[in-house]
């Protein structure tokens, strides 16, 4: 193989009128090879050479055992040597090398998608931080964050839960504030949403069917294939948090959506260099109107244990249930107006829900069952113990039998 001054030279010679003939003599080469490097359109390149290594048979076994458990070369050179393997720990080390550096770039490596109008948008949680009350108590405060990934319109609200009611409620707020939502919506794997491999919070999924959109997960660690929204909550913590004052959550949230209006959604973006809310008129959102408003059940931690007048305590008022349940523990869902309460997957009550702390909400029929079974005689308990009948008479012998039998 000619090396690129080779090249070169038999180029310069034919520019100076050489014939093929004479630049083979020139430089030593054969006409044929002197007319084939006239003809190519660039300098010829060496393959490089693949050589053959002593590693290459346990290169699979290195490979799955080094991402199965992250073993050093160390460990990992007696095992192939036990294979056959005759290389030093050098040639297994400059190989784990390799396999690490590839690791590191596929950590880092980031496709961008851009999807059309409408399709998807990405949501997420961020701590904001602890801040004290005028009691001394301390307070955690979110943020609730969701673009449209094709225009980069944002939904910013404050809040200080990040229940799943909490997350419903700042969905329907974001859907109202965009006109509207699109057919998929990105998460991580927040428990709200995600209950494990491949699963989907069965009451989320309820109220995401409801509104008609796909509540799809990003890839398990690689959080960047949800990147719209993660670089916007960077973006919400510098431009807007960053240095400012709220006089408690209502002023967070407002001053939060004039910011949203005046500069987040206003802004020419960087990536689409144009701006959110003009963008916005080209998405094509599934409408609000027409569809009856999602009704939002706070669940969770609202375990009880029915006591023994058969009510159930929550937020300072009790409820009745069936007096069959005493002792029974029960959840309960809790609506706006409403509460139900369930032992295990069975309704056993529903209640409007007290409009006042105190109040004790009862159903007639449970007042008269417990009423029926408090004035009825007790049952009563059978008697302990064991029955023995003799069908034979025990005989009884004199104790003086006994004592001659001793001698």
């Amino acid at each position: 193989m000619l090396n690129l001054d080779q090249f070169m030279n038999i180029r310069f010679l034919h520019r100076q009128g050489h014939s093929v003939r004479e630049i083979a003599r020139l430089t030593g080469h054969s006409r044929n090879t002197v007319r084939k490097l006239l003809r190519a359109t660039q300098a010829p390149v060496a393959a490089p050479r693949v050589r053959p290594s002593l590693l290459d048979p346990y290169k699979p076994y290195l490979i799955e055992r080094w991402q199965a458990h992250g073993l050093s070369a160390v460990r990992l050179h007696p095992e192939v040597q036990a294979q056959g393997f005759t290389g030093s720990l050098k040639i297994v080390r400059r190989f784990l090398q390799t396999l690490r550096a590839e690791q590191r770039i596929d950590a880092k490596l980031t496709v961008r998608f851009e999807t059309p109008p409408g399709e998807q948008a990405q949501c997420d949680w961020a701590e904001v931080g602890r801040y004290p009350q005028p009691d001394g108590t301390a307070i955690k405060v979110y943020a609730f964050v969701m673009i449209l990934c094709y225009s980069r319109y944002l939904y910013l609200e404050f809040t200080r839960s990040m229940a799943l009611s909490t997350l419903i409620r700042c969905h329907q707020n974001a859907f109202a504030f965009f006109g509207g939502w699109t057919k998929r919506i990105l998460y991580d794997n927040m428990r709200q949403v995600v209950v494990g491999p491949n699963r989907t919070n069965a009451r989320f999924l309820d109220f995401s069917r409801h509104y008609g959109f796909e509540a799809k997960r990003h890839r398990p660690y690689r959080p960047r294939t949800k990147g719209k929204v993660e670089r916007t909550v960077g973006y919400v913590r510098t431009s807007f948090l960053n240095g400012r004052t709220f006089a408690g959550l209502d002023d967070l949230n407002g001053q939060g959506r004039h910011w949203l209006g005046t500069v987040a959604n206003v802004r020419v973006h960087g990536t689409t260099q144009a701006r959110p809310c003009d963008r916005l008129l080209e998405e094509t959102l599934i409408p609000v109107t027409g569809l009856n408003l999602y009704q939002i059940c706070r669940t969770g931690d609202h375990d009880r244990t029915v006591d023994a007048e058969a009510l159930v305590r929550f937020e300072n008022s009790a409820y009745s249930v069936p007096a069959r349940f005493v002792g029974t523990r029960v959840s309960i869902d809790a609506g706006a107006s409403f509460i139900i309460i369930r032992c295990k997957h069975l309704i056993v009550a529903e209640h409007p829900r007290a409009t006042a702390a105190g109040q004790r909400v009862e159903a007639p029929a449970h007042v008269k069952e417990r009423w029926e079974r408090s004035v009825r005689p007790p049952l009563r308990l059978p008697p302990q113990g064991c029955h023995v009948s003799f069908t034979e008479a025990v005989q009884v012998r004199a104790l003086e039998l006994y004592a001659e039998v001793a001698r």
